[in-house]
């Protein structure tokens, strides 16, 4: 379940960036090569936080919970882009997604050892 929620909130972080990239893309001169960067930085924070909110709500086996938000981000994506498209990931794809995979679940590493107390003795 707590899965479902990482992905679900990087959909809607998303869904939320790419409608502000639009409205930056309609009413300014900027062209939509120059987001290029931006749009990239914006994907790793979305998947980043993703994988924290299913680290939060898992709390516990962050690495793992968080790999499969990610497996599931890209499954997803690769679903609407074959069945949509009719194309496969291109090897650039397959790179960036690794890169997905990994962010999510460092997110979910960090978002379990944020919301479980320290118990260590000092």
């Amino acid at each position: 379940m707590a899965v479902l929620y990482g992905v679900i909130a990087i959909f809607l972080l998303l869904i939320i960036s790419s409608f502000i990239f639009s409205i930056i893309l309609r009413f300014t001169s900027t062209q939509e090569s120059s987001l290029g960067v931006i749009t990239t930085i914006i994907s790793f924070i979305t998947l980043f936080v993703g994988g924290f909110i299913t680290g939060r709500k898992g709390k516990e086996k962050g690495w793992l919970i968080g790999t499969l938000t990610g497996v599931l981000y890209t499954f997803i994506i690769f679903l609407f882009q074959y069945l949509g498209y009719d194309s496969l990931f291109s090897l650039e794809q397959i790179i960036y997604h690794v890169c997905y995979i990994i962010t999510a679940m460092m997110g979910g590493i960090l978002g379990v050892n944020m919301s479980t107390p320290n118990t260590r003795n000092a």
